[in-house]
């Protein structure tokens, strides 16, 4: 079994897992919840693009009267949305399963269902091999599922994994899930056309689409009114953004900007909904990201100066094996371009170490691209084949798992002394700070992001502020996660 930062250094994992795994996801809807006639419980695993998925779940099941519960004990329908992305993924969806299952056994009318990434690759496992579920859905298929509830009531095992070229779910507004009231995603697109020989995303959200451009800025436009200071736009590649509107006739005469809306552009366009929204946006690809996305941020204060670009590995040959479309010497050329345009913009990564074939001097060659970019954060794991990819199919895993391991150490050691010593440099600076709620330390203390997107704590000193108000904090003193501070 491939280590990963999990089992190498838990306490440095927490952060990754409170970004990444959501134990429950509780919808509170406005009125009184007892309206309801039946309750549904989802807890969503893997990337923020699944968490925006239960939030379009959940609001289907709304339109069918359905309530949101906090313990699944309660509910008539149970969801998990999975992940196919980890290793450990698989076993951890098969235990909250069988957990479920045993409080159906005193429930017969519960329903338990799989949606997202898993659900097309295990369909059958779950179905008929371990009889774990009733109800089956892939990423595209949501709408269906006020039928397939009905097939399941009705007895019926009910399976809709059909993946669509179409659906990006425009017209359906989310229920905010676990909500702080403050910040939001917003999903631009769906699916992924790279094909990186590691990653089962192409199989299992299909091929990449643009969402309807008015419809996201509506919905931008609609959380800020309703007090959400924060957005981050998301797609797993969203610098490759591109909506045509239709009646748009695109041929060699037609002006490129003229044919189409561009990922800079959108972002523009929702930065200037107010000064006073904040806006993110998540992930970019090194090949995409262009010069006109960067001066758009530059342009805009309510841009956030802050860019999560995977790297994966510093080697060329290994990131030729990777199918990820660039070199090293690009990779580092973007970089500087990014530091020559917003030169305090905050960075951020993903590192695999451990790929096929991988060599020691190929390793360095990784470590050494960290170095020269000098990430805030970085997300870092072992490789480890993913059942379905290119990589899997093409190429041995034979890297021996102990050398993965002392790679990984290697990897860690090195990002936690950068992210040490990025955090300690905003010593002295004042940043403003979007106040998110009270510390998770302390009640007497706020906590909140800078644009940078670093996390900084500060007292209240019985200032008249709220979530989702402003404050200029002075950093007094940093760890390697967070900014510690006074307001000014």
């Amino acid at each position: 079994m491939a280590e990963t930062l999990q089992n190498l250094h838990p306490e440095l994992y927490k952060k990754d897992i409170e970004e990444a795994r959501q134990g429950e996801a509780y919808a509170p809807f406005a009125g009184d919840p007892n309206e309801f006639s039946k309750k549904f419980y989802i807890e969503s695993y893997g990337c923020q693009m699944n968490f925006s998925d239960s939030e379009i779940v959940a609001s289907i099941l709304h339109e069918e009267g359905f309530g949101a519960t906090r313990n699944f004990e309660d509910a008539d329908l149970v969801l998990l949305n999975t992940c196919s992305i980890r290793e450990k993924a698989e076993q951890t969806v098969r235990n909250r399963l069988q957990s479920f299952r045993k409080v159906k056994e005193s429930k017969p009318g519960m329903l338990i269902g799989v949606l997202g990434c898993m659900a097309e690759r295990l369909k059958a496992k779950f179905l008929e091999e371990e009889k774990l579920v009733d109800i089956v859905v892939g990423p595209d298929a949501y709408r269906s599922l006020p039928g397939l509830i009905n097939e399941a009531e009705g007895g019926q095992k009910s399976v809709n994994v059909l993946l669509s070229r179409e659906e990006t779910y425009a017209d359906i507004s989310p229920v905010r899930l676990d909500s702080n009231g403050v910040t939001a995603f917003v999903s631009i697109m769906r699916g992924c056309n790279n094909m990186c020989s590691f990653c089962v995303v192409p199989f299992t959200r299909g091929r990449e689409r643009s969402r309807d451009a008015a419809s996201i800025v509506n919905e931008c436009r609609n959380l800020f009114e309703q007090g959400y200071r924060e957005v981050t736009l998301l797609g797993q590649n969203v610098d490759s953004y591109y909506f045509v509107p239709s009646g748009v006739q695109i041929d060699a005469n037609t002006d490129a900007l003229q044919q189409g809306v561009t990922f800079a552009q959108l972002l523009e366009q929702v930065a200037l909904i107010s000064p006073l929204l904040r806006v993110r946006f998540s992930t970019s690809h090194p090949k995409d990201i262009t010069d006109d996305v960067l001066h758009t941020m530059a342009k805009y204060n309510n841009i956030c100066n802050y860019i999560h670009l995977p790297v994966q590995s510093g080697n060329t040959r290994v990131l030729q094996l990777m199918n990820r479309t660039y070199t090293r010497e690009w990779y580092l050329a973007k970089v500087k371009r990014i530091r020559e345009i917003i030169p305090d913009c905050g960075l951020s990564t993903d590192v695999i170490t451990g790929f096929c074939t991988e060599t020691e001097e190929e390793h360095q060659d990784t470590l050494s691209v960290m170095e020269l970019s000098r990430f805030d954060m970085a997300y870092m794991f072992a490789y480890s084949e993913r059942p379905g990819t290119l990589a899997a199919r093409r190429f041995a895993d034979d890297i021996p798992e102990d050398v993965k391991k002392r790679r990984l150490t290697e990897i860690i050691n090195l990002q936690n002394s950068h992210s040490r010593d990025s955090y300690r440099a905003d010593i002295g600076k004042t940043f403003e700070v979007l106040i998110e709620g009270d510390s998770k330390r302390s009640d007497k203390d706020w906590y909140g992001r800078n644009s940078q997107n670093k996390v900084v704590v500060f007292a209240k000193n019985d200032r008249p502020l709220q979530k989702g108000d402003y404050a200029m904090v002075r950093i007094n003193d940093a760890t390697s996660a967070t900014l510690m501070g006074e307001m000014v």
